[in-house]
């Protein structure tokens, strides 16, 4: 990524700062690493990424819909080449929603395009997002890969 001249941004929910704690872990990630947040709430997500009120409220926090919109956000707003997003459902005490615990999405916007796929982990609460976390980054690296 440094050859490349790019950098990352990550805008995170389920993993509460597990992504960013990890990337700052590896000596000379000032290198490439911007920004990280954590928007848990849709209010943050709303406030700090400009997510649409509507699109959280049609599609639900935890969607390919809003972790594609959220990567995307963190990567323009901080002029970043790549944002990587996730969020998910990781319990113990389901909620609204109808996805069974573990659902995750994450979402890595590139220069071209957003992919993002959904992903059913188990565990308890801390193990879910610890593999959120993990395949998150994976996600990351595997394009960084491709693209070198």
């Amino acid at each position: 990524m440094t050859d490349l001249g790019w950098t990352l941004s990550v805008a995170e929910t389920t993993t509460g700062g597990l992504i960013c704690s990890r990337i700052v872990s590896v000596p000379g990630s000032s290198a490439v690493f911007d920004r990280g947040l954590v928007p848990y709430s849709a209010r943050a997500k709303i406030q700090a990424l400009g997510i649409s009120g509507s699109l959280l409220e049609r599609c639900g926090a935890v969607s390919v819909e809003v972790a594609s919109a959220m990567a995307e956000a963190v990567g323009r707003t901080s002029h970043s080449t790549l944002g990587l997003a996730e969020t998910g459902i990781a319990g113990p005490i389901r909620g609204r929603s109808p996805k069974p615990l573990g659902t995750a999405y994450i979402a890595l916007w590139t220069p071209e395009g957003v992919r993002c796929e959904r992903f059913v982990f188990r565990g308890d609460r801390n193990a879910i997002r610890e593999r959120i976390a993990e395949q998150a980054l994976a996600t990351a690296v595997a394009y960084l890969e491709d693209a070198a």
